[in-house]
């Protein structure tokens, strides 16, 4: 669980400093913003100087543009030991499950298991500033409504496989343990890590794939998650930096979101493959979502890419969806804004009453190369600028975003290119 004053201190760190980016965006077109994590100050010491950046208006892009670029570095999301793909297995301790027999981890070390077995929750009760480290090496848990990873309590836990196939798959409905509500094939009240060269099938019948009550990271391995609910969820962020994941959801494939601090619930892409199918939202944050990298196909979805505030500054990503395409939307606060700085972005969007682009605030499209086809491109609340990149709406490259009065929620803006605004 978290130092309360640590997240803190973070919170209101993040919270200033992304006010710079939220005053508006227009011709800095060089700006690289960092999401907010509530990861412990021995995993990312150089946390708290991390910010959320965005460009400004042309009278403050120069001095606002160097204030966050000198404080950004997204680098201190990810520690060493999350980067590293394979375990030290040294002093690891071997452990081959059998069937209906749970297995408690409560020391700090390497626990590397093997086995195809029914009814196995591996739970994880160890001491706050405890790292405990689950080695994958070809194991199958088959349970009928319990986890088959419960992390109790730690600082953090690492998920790790081997060079082999692994399978975790709840077939009913979790029965809660106390007070705590039990949804996923792996549950974590701890910060979580999911790496190593292997691959890892999740199904959940009835609930979430991975859920976190802290953070959620993924840097390596190969994972499938077929789930009825949330594919990966997490309280306070989701963060990938490598891996290859293919979800196919009832729900939300990435789904972030905390209740108690609003600068926090944020979903950070820097690298990575995602293959989404999702029947609600493709990537759902309740503060930040922010791509730097990585590949993103979301074959399906409702809403493709949402939160309070999107930054893309770079990234291969399409997007299909039959509501909006990439939606900002005041959750947290009433600064919404869609901000593009670079990347390959194709919104594809389904009949009807559908906006690729729609902040109900504003948007900014500063570079990259955008490929819409909708009826309806842009919509925006308040201000929508076209100042670099690359865009084509229905086949026609645009030069401006047009705006025309009427339709939109809130201001009443709603812009396409091209003539393409309704």
């Amino acid at each position: 669980m978290k130092n309360n004053s640590l997240i803190s201190i973070k919170a209101i760190t993040f919270a200033a400093l992304l006010s710079l980016s939220i005053v508006g965006c227009s011709n800095a077109q060089n700006s690289s913003a960092a999401v907010v994590t509530s990861t412990q100050a021995a995993d990312t010491q150089a946390a708290g100087s991390t910010a959320s950046s965005g460009t400004t208006s042309a009278t403050e892009a120069a001095a606002a543009t160097a204030t966050v670029a000198t404080s950004t570095d997204t680098t201190a999301l990810f520690s060493d030991r999350d980067l590293e793909q394979t375990a030290d297995l040294t002093a690891a301790t071997q452990m081959t499950l059998v069937s209906n027999q749970d297995v408690t981890l409560s020391e700090e070390g390497v626990y590397v298991l093997s086995g195809d077995v029914d009814n196995v929750t591996v739970t994880v009760e160890a001491a706050e500033e405890a790292k405990v480290q689950i080695v994958l090496d070809g194991v199958s848990i088959t349970n009928t409504d319990s986890p088959a990873i419960y992390v109790k309590a730690a600082d953090k836990v690492f998920v790790t496989s081997t060079d082999s196939e692994n399978h975790m798959e709840v077939t009913g409905s979790y029965v809660a343990d106390g007070e705590t509500h039990l949804d996923a094939v792996i549950f974590s009240r701890a910060d979580v890590t999911l790496n190593g060269t292997g691959s890892l099938d999740i199904v959940s019948a009835q609930g979430n794939g991975i859920s976190s009550k802290d953070d959620l990271k993924i840097t390596g391995g190969v994972y499938t998650i077929d789930s009825s609910a949330d594919a990966l969820e997490a309280n306070d962020a989701i963060l990938i930096n490598d891996g290859t994941v293919t979800i196919d959801t009832g729900k939300d494939a990435l789904h972030s979101e905390n209740e108690e601090e609003t600068t926090l619930g944020n979903i950070y892409i820097e690298g990575g493959t995602l293959n989404i199918k999702a029947a609600d939202d493709g990537i759902t944050a309740n503060n930040l979502v922010q791509i730097d990298g990585g590949s993103i196909n979301i074959e399906t979805s409702v809403e493709g890419i949402e939160g309070n505030t999107i930054i893309v500054n770079d990234g291969q990503i399409t997007v299909y969806a039959t509501d909006d395409g990439i939606n900002a939307t005041p959750k947290v606060n009433d600064n919404a804004s869609i901000e593009v700085n670079g990347g390959t972005i194709k919104v594809t969007m389904g009949s009807g009453d559908t906006d690729a682009f729609d902040s109900n605030g504003n948007l900014y499209i500063n570079g990259g190369i955008i490929d819409v086809e909708a009826t309806s491109a842009f919509d925006a609340d308040g201000t929508a600028e076209l100042n670099g990149g690359t865009v084509s709406v229905n086949g026609e490259q645009i030069t401006e975003i047009t705006l025309s009065r009427g339709g939109g929620g809130g201001g009443g803006f709603r812009g396409g290119g091209g003539g393409m605004g309704h």
